[in-house]
């Protein structure tokens, strides 16, 4: 793991994920830090992140990456990243579906170390 400092921008992007019920992508972080950091900064920031373990990384159905705060239970960090996430096709949001949980029967010899699945249709806003 790389240097866990902190930093204005560290604790600002956190923060902003933490307070978000669904995932965000690097340009709406951005909009919503204003010039407290540049994009590159942005982007260093949410790769640290990332490898701390504290956000994920969702890809939406168009293509975009978007970022969530994880989801830790106290101190523990042993949660699972394998779950479903679901893009709206309306309002674009992305959110997880933490207890839809995928189960895989793979043939032998074969064992999966990650994944992103995502689905898309209309969520309970949009109805």
């Amino acid at each position: 793991m790389k240097n866990s400092r902190t930093t204005i921008a560290k604790t600002s992007i956190l923060d902003l994920l933490s307070k978000s019920d669904v995932a965000l992508a690097q340009q709406d972080i951005q909009q919503e830090l204003g010039d407290l950091c540049n994009r590159v900064t942005t982007y260093r920031v949410l790769d640290r992140l990332l490898e701390e373990d504290l956000i994920h990384k969702v890809i939406d159905s168009s293509g975009i990456a978007k970022f969530m705060a994880c989801k830790h239970e106290g101190e523990s960090h042993n949660h699972n990243h394998h779950h479903l996430h679901f893009s709206c096709k309306i309002c674009q949001n992305v959110s997880c579906l933490d207890h839809v949980v995928p189960k895989f029967n793979l043939p032998k010899d074969y064992s999966i170390e990650e994944y992103n699945l995502s689905v898309s249709g209309i969520c309970p806003n949009c109805q």
